[in-house]
């Protein structure tokens, strides 16, 4: 099932006792030993160092601790799943099982891949590299694994991808590729990828998504492109996707929408275009979206709104908050029409005409007003 609210993207890992971890992204933590942590817990400092309990034998442990290589992950003979954490670890692991169905490398020091690395792990499903210093990967690097399900190379620096990395991979469900430097999206990556459900290529450098990218991806049901630099969205950008549910376009640069930029995801019940720069919405722009449930507009520049046909069951959960609108009969009575469950409501204020200029622009549309009563042909009498 899918819901309306933004997940929080930070973690937490439940590794061994003396190494609990809670990690934000973007950031690292070294682990320490639990003896050195509850040394430095107990321990009594003074101003002069020396005694039992001071600075002088705590900050020499703890530099100690800092300084000293990690100890390799161990590896388990018979083991289904490989995870490792060290900060310290810099190539991949050699000698996993056979067997091995999930390897998690993760907030490690991996800058490189040996085009082998995953040669004799033919049951892997699961492949997590997120936050490594990985900037280019070998373009056979998958071959071995066709079986996979799940590849998460979030928070790395690759600037590309091997036109030919998935060629083997069509069984792969879940491609994260969040927080990268990719500033182009190729048609070659999505060709063999028609079992695709979770697509992420928020946080890179994209300043276009070029018509029928992804057309082969038939399967794909959540789509993320925040964060980039798309200024537009051209027709047939999302060719393809009949089965899209969820589709991410928040914080970019957009001023603007096609007509049928949603033509092609009929199914769409998520649509977050909060933080770009849209000044207009084209008539019958949501039109096609009668399963939309979550619509957020939020912090963009729209003075008059566009909405999707009225969805069966709950009303429709909408952000408009944030925007300079123009409380005039047309806004005020698709909202009282429409009934829509506004978030944000008291920062969704009205900036026009003046006489309501900075007034909740829900409660004015709840309220009704004599000056915007229907004429008997549907059409509105203008505001006194």
């Amino acid at each position: 099932m899918w819901h309306g609210e933004r997940q929080s993207r930070s973690w937490c890992w439940a590794s061994p006792p003396s190494r609990g971890i809670c990690l934000h992204r973007g950031v690292r933590l070294l682990p320490v030993p639990g003896h050195i942590l509850a040394a430095w817990k107990w321990g009594r400092p003074r101003p002069t160092g020396g005694s039992p309990g001071g600075h002088g034998i705590l900050l020499p442990l703890l530099l100690l601790v800092l300084s000293s290589p990690s100890t390799p992950c161990p590896l388990q003979p018979n083991a289904t799943r490989f995870v490792c954490t060290e900060p310290t670890l810099r190539s991949f692991p050699g000698g996993l099982p056979p067997t091995t169905l999930a390897v998690s490398l993760e907030f490690t020091a991996v800058a490189t891949l040996a085009p082998d690395a995953l040669a004799g792990l033919p049951e892997l499903q699961e492949l997590h590299l997120a936050s490594n210093l990985l900037a280019s990967l070998p373009e056979e690097l998958l071959w071995p694994v066709p079986a996979l399900r799940v590849l998460d190379l979030t928070d790395n620096a690759l600037p590309e991808l091997p036109a030919r990395l998935f060629q083997r991979s069509e069984l792969l469900q879940h491609l994260v590729l969040r927080g990268n430097r990719l500033r182009a999206l190729q048609p070659a990556w999505f060709q063999h990828l028609a079992r695709l459900r979770w697509l992420d290529v928020g946080a890179n450098a994209l300043a276009e998504v070029p018509a029928e990218v992804f057309r082969p991806l038939v399967s794909l049901h959540s789509l993320d492109l925040s964060h980039n630099r798309l200024e537009s969205l051209a027709s047939g950008s999302l060719a393809g996707l009949g089965e899209l549910e969820r589709l991410d376009l928040e914080g970019n640069r957009l001023r603007a929408l096609p007509p049928d930029a949603f033509a092609p995801v009929p199914a769409l019940r998520l649509l977050f275009l909060q933080g770009n720069e849209l000044r207009a919405l084209p008539a019958g722009l949501f039109a096609p979206l009668s399963h939309l449930h979550v619509l957020d507009l939020a912090h963009n520049r729209l003075r008059a709104l566009e909405l999707p046909p009225r969805p069966p069951g709950p009303p429709l959960s909408l952000d408009i908050s944030g925007n300079p609108w123009a409380c005039e009969c047309p806004l005020l009575q698709l909202l009282r029409r429409a009934a829509p469950q506004l978030v944000a409501a008291r920062g969704t204020l009205c900036a026009s005409p003046p006489h309501r200029q900075g007034q909740e622009v829900g409660t004015l549309s709840q309220a009704g007003d004599a000056g915007c009563q229907p004429q008997e042909d549907g059409q509105s009498l203008p505001d006194p």
